[in-house]
């Protein structure tokens, strides 16, 4: 996750030290500070707004906010309900309070209140709900899916009449300014999932769709202000919720992206913090310094450990203090009510590297007590495969420390994809580097929940990537669906969307024909370019391929070391062989299959996976320059 810097009142504010319950800012900010309290309702918002009975874990603790709320004393009643205990905090904006809601609790309602002397009663209606344990929902991405990765406000605008909402810091919509908002929506999604059925796709990983109520960017989603409502310009909680039945009564999976570094300067709590000890504090703006391998190094300093976990992502994200036990809390509890409540399939977890391991690790546990099945996965963009397993669950590289984290999403074999595409070849370079990187799955625990891919929103697009060569491209894309690991694509690269990331902005482009009025429309094969029909056509039949072999699912994984720029690697289990061929020279190679006899025993031809051709014979094996061959082996 990469975005803008933003400089404003907030930050001061939050450097200083300031917040509503202290004064170690100027007077000027005293001054404006009171009269944001002041204009807090007395009772602005309880968090979780509601929860289920029959959890694993029978705590809950409610985050209330409102005006002095601390003043009054908190009475409830409900069988199978105790509240345990009230916390009182330095802001007297807010209490905590400890419910323990035992296995005989029902599915009901009661009234909380809050009362003081002379002032009339506050007070809130909980609902316990009934869990749903539907077969499809929470029910995990594997390696037998494909996910699409997609920016909401990027693909569709669905909802036209969602594009600006009153009273959000930013309220216009201009699909000409790259970091403006453009309207796409989550109903423009839901309009094009018949689209991405047919291209092979199984699961959609949406950038967050909750609120971003920030006066600049705040169509990409990572600076979260508000953590229990989908933003309303893409669309509402009932919406989601339907997104996702939708997409489960279609055969598809959800994945929900979360942040747990930070949160947007313009949230409540961050304006009207509980708490000085809520975010990280700084004397002055401190930046991390982006630098991972301080997390790991034996050799490292103290300083540079704490900057890189404790220093700001942006001006408008403030860091999150995950040593903090209310907003462990906070965080964890919200993170099991959205699967609860909209049934997501898994987990993308932003910027993972930044976190405190501590916390994740415990944060993972809980989340996998109340849900077995979803999956779980890191963004660990990081330089090394090392690095990467260093975030990895099992102890694996003598981290001394389990982290509890299944899968990455693995940078790695996306450099090592692009180096083989496009490096000279040399004894750990071009192809070579691919094998390498491979050869080092021992680091892992299980590889295969590793999400490999090609690009995403952060960094160049594919088709750039390969300087817009279509043999590369083909290559590339063959070698992503045949890999090990649950293969990523980025919204548009089935119909050769380009762009480098200088800035990112160019690289988040709007779907063609997502929009009334487009001039093409890339959803129908009729608005597609021929070089684009063959890009589509090509994935869609890999993909389609792929879903249909459970080879290149969970199949096992055997490579052989590159020789004469050719690169070859076998998936197999007990239904089928398929051999991949690579060659990343510039000129068509004779290759002798002799040397794979171990893996090819008993075959006498093989069948093109993409063109459907017939290879009789595969004693030898003619591979065209820049090219994957994908060869089902037949007896």
């Amino acid at each position: 996750m990469k975005t803008g810097l933003r400089c404003g009142y907030i930050l001061s504010l939050l450097l200083t030290g300031y917040s509503s319950f202290g004064q170690t800012g100027t007077d000027k900010n005293a001054g404006n500070n009171t009269v944001i309290a002041q204009q807090i309702p007395p009772l602005e918002r309880i968090e979780p707004m509601n929860w289920w009975v029959g959890m694993h874990n029978p705590k809950l603790q409610l985050i209330v906010h409102g005006y002095k709320i601390a003043d009054r004393a908190v009475k409830m009643s409900y069988p199978g309900v105790t509240l345990a205990q009230v916390h009182k905090v330095e802001n007297p904006n807010y209490l905590f309070l400890d419910l323990v809601i035992s296995s005989s609790a029902k599915p009901g309602s009661f009234v909380i209140s809050f009362t003081k002397a002379g002032s009339p009663n506050l007070t809130y209606k909980y609902e316990l709900k009934q869990r749903d344990h539907s077969a499809n929902r929470a029910q995990g991405v594997t390696n037998k899916d494909l996910v699409y990765l997609i920016m909401p406000d990027r693909f569709s605008n669905g909802d036209p009449a969602n594009d600006s909402i009153p009273g959000m810091e930013e309220m216009k919509v201009d699909r000409s300014q790259m970091y403006a908002r453009h309207g796409g929506d989550i109903q423009g999604v839901m309009n094009h999932l018949d689209y991405l059925k047919d291209l092979g796709v199984t699961t959609i990983w949406l950038t967050p769709e909750i609120t971003n109520d920030e006066p600049h960017a705040s169509y990409h989603g990572y600076a979260v202000t508000d953590h229990y409502h989908v933003d309303p310009r893409f669309g509402s909680n009932e919406l989601y919720k339907a997104f996702v039945d939708k997409c489960h009564a279609m055969g598809l999976k959800v994945i929900k992206d979360l942040v747990h570094n930070h949160s947007g300067t313009e949230h409540y709590f961050i304006k009207d913090m509980p708490m000085k000890s809520w975010v990280h504090q700084w004397p002055e703006y401190t930046r991390s310094n982006f630098r991972d391998a301080a997390v790991m190094d034996p050799h490292a300093s103290a300083i540079d450990r704490k900057i890189m976990l404790d220093g700001w992502f942006d001006h408008s994200m403030a860091d999150m203090n995950e040593n903090n036990p209310y907003v462990q809390n906070y965080l964890t509890q919200n993170h099991i009510w959205w699967v609860e409540y909209a049934g997501v399939d898994g987990f993308r977890l932003d910027t993972y590297p930044y976190n405190d391991a501590v916390y994740m690790a415990d944060w993972a546990r809980k989340v996998k007590a109340e849900f077995p099945h979803l999956s779980i996965y890191g963004e660990t963009l990081v330089w090394s495969v090392a690095n990467q397993a260093f975030f990895t669950q099992g102890n694996t590289v003598n981290r001394g420390f389990d982290t509890q984290l299944p899968g990455v999403v693995d940078s790695q074999v996306k450099d090592a994809l692009n180096e083989a595409l496009n490096g000279p070849n040399a004894w750990a370079s071009g192809v070579n580097k691919l094998y390498l990187v491979l050869s080092q799955d021992f680091l892992y625990q299980d590889p295969t929940r590793n999400v490999v891919f090609l690009d995403n929103h952060d960094m160049s697009r594919f088709y750039s990537v390969v300087n817009e060569n279509f043999d590369k491209y083909k290559a590339g894309m063959a070698l992503l669906l045949t890999t090990r690991g649950i293969p990523q694509m980025y919204y548009g690269d089935e119909i050769l969307m380009k762009g480098e990331d200088n800035p990112d902005g160019l690289v988040r482009s709007d779907f063609p024909g997502g929009w009334a009025g487009d001039k093409e429309n890339k959803f129908t094969e009729n608005g597609r370019t021929d070089s684009e029909k063959m890009a589509f056509n090509y994935v869609r039949t890999l993909a389609n391929y792929r879903k249909n072999t459970t080879a290149l699912q969970t199949g096992k994984l055997m490579q052989y070391i590159p020789e004469n720029d050719i690169y070859v690697y076998f998936r197999y289990d007990a239904t089928k062989t398929v051999m991949i061929i690579y060659n990343s020279g510039d000129k068509t190679m004779p290759l002798t299959t002799e040397r794979f006899s171990e893996r090819m025993a008993g075959f006498k031809g093989a069948v093109d996976v993409v063109t459907n051709t017939v290879l009789k014979s595969i004693q030898y094996i003619d591979v065209p320059a820049k090219t994957t061959l994908v060869l089902e082996l037949k007896k």
